[in-house]
């Protein structure tokens, strides 16, 4: 890499890593290693072909106001490969709010050997996010509140995502945080106050192991930070069998909790069990099941998550290694 290459590089992992700011998560996916653009903008063209992503979950299902989620994602590579673009599009929905978001996708992807099945990747997202807060949806007895009753409940704002992304062919690493401006253009007080927008960070990193010549390990982690609410972590392991069928597990936890929050309060725990199958080249589906384990009420509650992923085979691309992350 040149040294100009460094000086990008460098304030980006600064700012990545130094972000202070109170929020809530935002929206997961059990399935989140097949939802690479939703994670990190610098996964943008990983597969170096035209990919179509598209995951809905409904969490805690029967219970009424629980999370509802909508992502769709199409993502490729121009310019032989240096380049990866991405378009995503986002709706989700808990209680009476809802958010939808629209994000346009730049990756510069740098080969860093001769074969370029090592990358390191930054990208940057750029699109806006809605915001709807619907009154008649609350409990009457929170619309006595003035703030809530008389300021806008709908708010349209830009907003921006950044990443670093580095693979090999046996082992990948990413940074990433989303809602960096958004909060700045908050112009709603009830909008600032009841659903705040701040800086999420996410962390991944995942490797494959051959077991055998048909069979292949796959864990991965993903650690959320919002820098308010519990630390959170996924831990992942997946096993590919004839690279047509993936069976996995997740577990996810809070691993560091904040000063402010109540050691008393139970931690945030689910566990999933995940498969995914290639039907052929082109066509993959998948479907996730989560069960709460932190003796709340969700505990009575299902999670579904299905996603469907298609790729457009480029016959005029170079020959590629299997991209299994």
């Amino acid at each position: 890499m040149t040294s100009k290459f460094y000086k990008i590089i460098l304030p980006i992992i600064f700012f990545l890593s130094f972000q202070s700011a109170h929020a809530q998560h935002d929206a997961q996916f059990s399935q989140y290693m097949f939802n690479g653009l939703y994670i990190n903008p610098a996964y943008a063209g990983y597969k170096e072909q035209w990919n179509l992503n598209m995951f809905y979950r409904t969490q805690w299902a029967g219970l009424p106001g629980a999370p509802k989620t909508f992502s769709a994602a199409v993502d490729g590579v121009v310019n032989d490969g240096r380049v990866g673009l991405g378009l995503q599009a986002v709706n989700d929905q808990l209680g009476a709010e809802k958010n939808t978001a629209l994000y346009g996708t730049y990756a510069y992807r740098v080969p860093l050997d001769a074969d370029g099945n090592k990358r390191l990747a930054i990208g940057l997202s750029v699109g806006f996010i809605q915001q709807q807060l619907n009154l008649k949806a609350l409990n009457p007895a929170s619309q006595n509140d003035a703030l809530l009753m008389n300021a806008k409940g709908t708010s349209m704002m830009p907003d921006a995502r950044v990443g670093i992304f580095y693979n090999s062919e046996r082992f990948y690493a990413g940074v990433s945080a989303d809602n960096i401006i958004s909060g700045s253009f908050q112009k709603s007080d009830k909008l600032r106050t009841y659903l705040p927008l701040k800086p999420n960070m996410f962390y991944t990193v995942g490797a494959l192991f051959p077991l055998s010549e048909n069979v292949s390990l796959k864990p991965s982690i993903l650690v959320k930070e919002d820098f308010a609410g519990p630390t959170s972590a996924d831990l992942n392991a997946f096993v590919l069998f004839h690279e047509k069928l993936w069976i996995g597990a997740s577990y996810r936890t809070a691993v560091l909790n904040k000063d402010k929050i109540a050691n008393s309060l139970s931690k945030s725990g689910a566990v999933a069990g995940m498969v995914d199958f290639f039907i052929n080249e082109k066509l993959r589906i998948g479907y996730a099941y989560d069960q709460t384990t932190n003796g709340t009420g969700a505990n009575s509650f299902s999670t579904h998550e299905v996603s469907i992923n298609y790729t457009w085979a480029n016959p005029k691309a170079r020959m590629l290694s299997p991209r299994y992350f």
